[in-house]
């Protein structure tokens, strides 16, 4: 067999294999921040703007090494020299920030039910951004999910006192990171794509450790071996489902993902209800039945969509 044909070979990729490998990152992905909640609160007594910013150094120093071990400087000195891709990276870097941040603001101050209500939504918000942002036209039904879930938020924020600040902040920080992340496209690969998000933000990160420790202190190393091992841990925590996510949604249709994307915040509201104990009193859970029927009809018709599709491309051929 010449070179030629083993490059070939190597590039050329069994599409059935793709998709199943696909399905199966994005699948632990969702199952890995369905349970994240969990995770930091063992990290107390290390306040949320302290983990935000190990996270981003540690995700980092996790990023590197891959490079490092998977030979990828190439592709990574490839994007550096390509300005477009690099303000992509800084803007899914910002919006990624955004999302981390408030929610470990929600998961260590009792508001872990409020972050699935977050990514609950973010399926229609995703919809909603598809027609501002990218010009698309709705159909009836997607019109109609999009009414459900608007009212459902009013309920919330009536019924509940507050304006659902938290869930918002995560739909549109997490629906724009997607949006940001079709834009870049295959041209950046997801170890590339963050490191360079963590890379932008590192600053930043260094700026609230210095604020955290001139403050209430530095709390790594204060609070035993176990603790300093889960907060050194928080680096290959974030970044680990963020990669599974990038190299998933690459290769499966947006449907699929659509479909999986429920799971994170069905474990999150899982948690939050039944094993932490947070309250659920009526208002919520009219609110919430309201995004889960607004789920319901954009999730039957996108199916429906999709295999309309398929049947009309069958017809053609």
């Amino acid at each position: 067999m010449t070179r030629e044909t083993t490059e070939r070979s190597t590039t050329t990729s069994d599409p059935t294999r793709e998709r199943t490998l696909g399905a199966v990152y994005a699948l632990a992905a969702y199952l890995i921040w369905g349970f994240l909640p969990l995770y930091f609160l063992l990290l107390e007594p290390t306040g949320a703007f302290e983990v935000v910013a190990w996270r981003i150094l540690l995700s980092l120093v996790f990023c590197v090494l891959l490079l490092a071990i998977t030979r990828g400087w190439g592709k990574f000195l490839v994007i550096l020299r390509t300005r477009r891709l690099l303000l992509w990276t800084a803007v899914a870097g910002i919006l990624i920030y955004i999302n981390w941040q408030v929610f470990l603001i929600a998961a260590l101050t009792g508001h872990v039910i409020e972050t699935s209500l977050g990514y609950f939504i973010n399926p229609i918000v995703t919809v909603l951004l598809g027609v501002v942002v990218l010009r698309e036209r709705l159909r009836i039904t997607q019109w109609v999910a999009l009414a459900i879930a608007a009212v459902a938020c009013i309920v919330i924020a009536v019924g509940y006192g507050a304006f659902p600040w938290i869930a918002l902040s995560l739909a549109f920080s997490f629906g724009l990171y997607g949006l940001v992340k079709k834009q870049i496209g295959p041209a950046v690969d997801a170890v590339s794509g963050l490191t360079l998000e963590t890379l932008w933000l590192t600053p930043v990160a260094i700026a609230v450790l210095v604020s955290v420790g001139l403050t209430s202190g530095i709390t790594w190393g204060t609070a035993g071996v176990g603790h300093a091992v889960l907060l050194l841990m928080a680096g290959v925590v974030t970044a680990t489902p963020l990669l599974f996510f990038a190299a998933g949604a690459r290769r499966v249709p947006l449907s699929l993902i659509g479909l999986l994307q429920f799971l994170a915040p069905i474990l999150q509201f899982l948690t939050g209800a039944f094993l932490l104990g947070e309250p659920m009193p009526l208002e919520r859970w009219i609110g919430f039945s309201l995004v889960w029927i607004a789920l319901v009809v954009l999730t039957v018709d996108s199916i429906r969509h999709a295999r309309r599709g398929v049947s009309d491309v069958g017809a053609v051929t």
